[in-house]
């Protein structure tokens, strides 16, 4: 039996029986009907959606049952056997898209289809549009040498991306931290001492073990008195994967110099210019001009925010030179000191019981659905399963839940999609399916999992995508969900759920003692909510720091000048930064965002995003936070509609006007 072909005919993947010597021959196997069927397409006489677009979403749907447990697998169980394997897959499925994105028959049929004025529905025209946009941005209209060398360089970077990623993966692991004094824990808070223990004991050595995955560093770093200790932690979190064999500079450098050939091969002058053609914004200017007026907005309040921390760090903890590796300390003692707070304080108030089924219950009284949880194959004991039913008690979708930090599991937290809701050429409606991942710390013996408030955010903003993927009311395959949605607008729903994280009638839904079941104290919600700006100017100059050295760099660089990727990224922050980090500070060869994701020329998506969201939250705040009305045109208006129409449109229909900044600026109480 093979598990991966077995899953073509079965509602979900089966993972339990999933084996590593699956990957390869249904891979193949799948790959060789896929051509089969592509050279009787090219040969059909008068193209139509049911005799070629139909047969296309088939082919895309049998592909990704093969091919999309494999990936997520290789992100949440990974291990040398299957890494392997996976990188000779990435290379495969790369040579194919490639190959099918070139066909100049394929692409001359979709164009027939598009130019004859058939009878379509929006769904069916938008899948079309998309189709010959990416069919172009693919090098179908070039020729000859240009159009092989175009496919040599998809393969390259493709290759490049996955290397990039294994460099950091690889990093991460390789370096810990064996902590056997105990006097060196001084100001880390019980649960990442606990964890620290626990990480020991499961490795067979005696003290507490520290690594740099974020549940086990980022304590360290805004507590640990021991200087000395967040010092090591930090130089090795910012230097990972740039140097020995894991370093990544000589791979970014590619991985530049084939971006922008490749958009100069179709005709842009940059790679940024080639990356927004797909996107909501209209042309490089316009985005750099839109990051330079928030950093422009942001600046004052942050260099006042970076004079008190230094200020508050000499008076208070006697340090007069603050580092980098000092500053979430200094910060988080300043939090304290002025808003009398911390992230620990909170953690009690959010056990992830709670916070799980507190977030459900928000959903549900917004859009009238209802979540159970339910049984299915799993990659693993900590995940769980949920199906999700209409008020008619009709079921709409389903997701799986993998909430914990674990060995061989990538860090960060991300939605994707299990299964896309279409309807199949037989009549019958697919529903759609979502993975939600996160990297949370477990339960801890027999004491419940605890998060901080940021967990909470970075879960609800999870679920966020995963209403988005699950709530769509398309029926195409190739704008259902967040297919189609443009990158720039990917993020709309997500951080438009973190907003409820700050409303005290949702926070008394989930937000409850673990030990006591009492809902934050009136005093805790009110130096809470004063602190929620903390340091915001800093925050979003970060975050625009990034957005400009990605976007920036890709529209400026030049990979064959004497000024090194670093040199630009030095740039930048002397541009933007109020704090410039150390010289060993590389933190663009772990910059997996752009070098091994899908955010290239693309992270500002994260702001253009916020600022949507934000001002479509501003709509709830003016009508009701619990406002059903506003939350079912909310869903009919964006939530629903997928890549079927333009964001923008559903935002003007939302809002009955264009999106501004204010909201934003306001949230973050920078004006």
């Amino acid at each position: 039996m093979n598990a991966l072909i077995e899953g073509l005919t079965t509602p979900l993947p089966l993972f339990q029986h999933i084996q590593t010597d699956d990957v390869l021959p249904a891979l193949d196997a799948e790959l060789e009907k896929q051509r089969q069927c592509l050279n009787t397409l090219v040969k059909v006489k008068q193209p139509s959606w049911l005799n070629i677009m139909q047969p296309l979403e088939m082919m895309d749907e049998s592909l990704s049952r093969i091919w999309g447990p494999v990936s997520h697998l290789n992100s949440v169980c990974d291990s040398d056997a299957l890494r392997e394997v996976y990188q000779q897959g990435v290379q495969k499925i790369s040579a194919w898209n490639t190959e099918l994105a070139q066909n100049e028959a394929l692409f001359a049929a979709i164009r027939c289809i598009a130019e004859e004025n058939q009878d379509l529905n929006g769904e069916q025209r938008a899948v079309l549009a998309h189709s010959i946009r990416d069919f172009r941005l693919s090098g179908s209209d070039l020729k000859g040498e240009e159009k092989n060398r175009f496919k040599t360089i998809r393969l390259r970077l493709s290759e490049l991306a996955t290397t990039f990623e294994q460099h950091v993966l690889d990093a991460t692991r390789a370096f810990t931290v064996l902590v056997e004094d105990e006097s060196e824990l001084f100001g880390l808070p019980e649960s990442a001492v606990a964890g620290s223990a626990q990480r020991a004991k499961a490795e067979n050595k005696q003290g507490w073990l520290f690594t740099l995955d974020i549940p086990s560093y980022l304590p360290v770093m805004q507590y640990a008195d021991k200087r000395d200790l967040r010092e090591k932690m930090y130089t090795a979190f910012v230097s990972r994967a740039s140097s020995g064999d894991l370093d990544n500079t000589q791979v970014i450098d590619e991985l530049l110099a084939l971006r922008k050939e490749q958009a100069q091969l179709l005709g842009f002058e940059s790679y940024s210019a080639y990356s927004i053609a797909a996107k909501m914004a209209d042309t490089c200017d316009e985005v750099v001009d839109f990051l330079n007026e928030l950093a422009e907005k942001a600046k004052p309040m942050a260099i006042q925010e970076l004079q008190d921390l230094r200020q508050f760090a000499a008076e208070y903890l006697a340090l007069d030179d603050v580092q980098a590796w000092d500053m979430p300390y200094v910060s988080e003692k300043l939090r304290l000191h002025t808003y009398a707070i911390s992230q620990e304080e909170l953690k009690p108030y959010f056990p992830e019981k709670s916070v799980v089924s507190g977030m459900f219950a928000l959903v549900e009284k917004l859009y009238g659905i209802v979540i159970r949880q339910a049984e299915t194959e799993v990659w693993h004991d900590d995940v769980r399963y949920f199906e999700v039913f209409d008020a008619q008690n009709e079921k709409i979708a389903a997701f799986y839940l993998d909430p914990y930090a674990r060995t061989h599991k990538r860090g960060g937290a991300w939605m994707d999609e299990c299964v896309v809701r279409w309807q199949k050429p037989n009549g019958d409606l697919q529903l759609p399916v979502a993975y939600l991942v996160c990297n949370f710390d477990a339960p801890i013996g027999d004491k419940p999992a605890l998060w901080t408030h940021d967990e909470v955010m970075t879960l609800f903003h999870e679920f966020g995508h995963g209403l988005h993927h699950i709530l769509t009311q398309v029926k195409t395959r190739g704008v259902s969900g967040i297919n189609g949605v443009p990158w720039d607008a990917v993020e709309l729903p997500s951080q438009f759920m973190e907003n409820f994280c700050w409303e005290r009638e949702v926070l008394d839904l989930f937000a409850k003692h673990h030990e006591t079941g009492e809902t934050i104290p009136d005093d805790l919600f009110a130096r809470m909510t004063a602190a929620k700006n903390f340091q915001s100017g800093i925050q979003m100059l970060r975050q625009l720091e990034f957005s400009l050295f990605d976007f920036r760099l890709h529209r400026e660089y030049e990979p064959l000048s004497d000024m090194s990727v670093q040199d630009f990224l030095n740039q930048i922050r002397e541009e933007v930064a109020v704090f410039i980090p150390p010289t060993f500070n590389k933190f663009q060869n772990s910059f997996s965002h752009i070098f091994a994701g899908g955010y290239a020329a693309g992270y500002y998506s994260y702001k253009w995003a916020e600022v949507l969201s934000a001002d479509v939250y501003a709509a709830f705040e003016e009508e009701g936070v619990l406002n059903t009305k506003t939350a079912a045109r909310f869903i009919d208006c964006i939530l629903s509609m997928g890549g079927s129409r333009s964001m923008m449109d559903g935002f003007v229909r939302f809002r009955e006007r264009k999106p501004n900044v204010d909201a934003l600026l306001r949230h973050t109480g920078i004006v």
